[in-house]
């Protein structure tokens, strides 16, 4: 069988990724499994400086989800240059950074940077619904989206796949920005704008009163919005939103999507990630299916 797969020119040994900031740079759970296992590793959202990100409570539970609102919080680029680059390319995978700015000349300087070092992509990430400024207004609009791709596609040689919000009336037409822009791919759905309310205390449950919902509950609205941007555009799909199983990844392909990544599956379980790359294997042997690629976008 083959699991092979080109996304964005990023060649992946099998289309299984993980979702930019569910897996921090790899360290934590690379105690449980190889991650040279995996097609590539999607670090947490890199900026240009360091970040503190949001007050705390950040994250909470919900009904087949969780909420967070960490609000990007990292050490800069470079400190992922010196000391997480360096482990991760012990690793026989893909390394794609997921960049992440609060003006158009913020992204394009840290992309300056990522140009220059050995990684395999950037998802540049355009949907930030936990930062009050920035990307947050970049992401909803076509002419938002297509100003800061095409300005950092000036400036990057590497493969460059864009992440979206969901958070918008039209997603098909935000993709065509992409498209139009000169990015190599896109990557969606990133979490929902959602809220939850402690009723004892008559409050927002999160100190920055909205968060990202993702998990389950969010899956078929992203194997719809997957579904809707295949057909609107002709690169790549990264598609993502609540899968935690083969078959979960299975039906983000059908709809479109040439590679998965898993989110909030990482903290139900740190092997989610392997389990679906032998899921997809089994359903591959059970259908006898010799090549992947030949499930991408099956339905019409």
């Amino acid at each position: 069988m083959n699991t092979k797969i080109n996304l964005a020119g990023i060649e992946m040994k099998n289309p299984v990724t993980v979702a930019s900031g569910t897996f921090g740079y790899g360290r934590e759970i690379s105690q449980f499994f190889d991650l040279s296992k995996l097609g590539a590793v999607i670090t947490k959202g890199t900026s240009l400086k360091p970040k503190n990100g949001n007050k705390p409570p950040r994250v909470c539970e919900t009904a087949s989800g969780m909420l967070n609102a960490i609000g990007l919080q990292n050490p800069g680029v470079e400190y992922f240059a010196q000391n997480d680059l360096p482990f991760l390319r012990k690793y026989d995978t893909k390394i794609i950074v997921n960049a992440c700015g609060s003006s158009v000349d913020e992204y394009v300087e840290l992309c300056k940077i990522l140009n220059t070092l050995d990684i395999d992509g950037v998802e540049l990430n355009l949907s930030c619904p936990n930062v009050k400024e920035g990307c947050m207004a970049f992401g909803n609009t076509y002419d938002g989206v297509k100003k800061v791709t095409t300005e950092v596609r000036k400036v990057l040689d590497k493969p460059l796949i864009v992440k979206l919000t969901p958070n918008v009336t039209n997603i098909a037409e935000i993709a065509k920005a992409v498209e139009d822009a000169g990015a190599d791919g896109v990557s969606l759905i990133n979490t929902l704008l959602a809220m939850k309310i402690d009723i004892y205390k008559k409050a927002p449950v999160l100190a920055n009163i909205t968060g990202g919902l993702s998990g389950p509950a969010i899956k078929p609205v992203a194997v719809r919005m997957v579904y809707q941007v295949a057909h609107a555009v002709k690169i790549p799909i990264l598609g993502m939103g609540g899968i935690i199983n083969g078959e979960d990844a299975i039906e983000f392909m059908l709809a479109g999507a040439t590679a998965i990544s898993i989110g909030a599956g990482n903290f139900i379980d740190p092997y989610t990630s392997i389990k679906t790359v032998e899921g997809i294997e089994n359903y591959m042997k059970q259908q006898k299916i010799e090549d992947i690629n030949e499930i991408i976008g099956a339905v019409k």
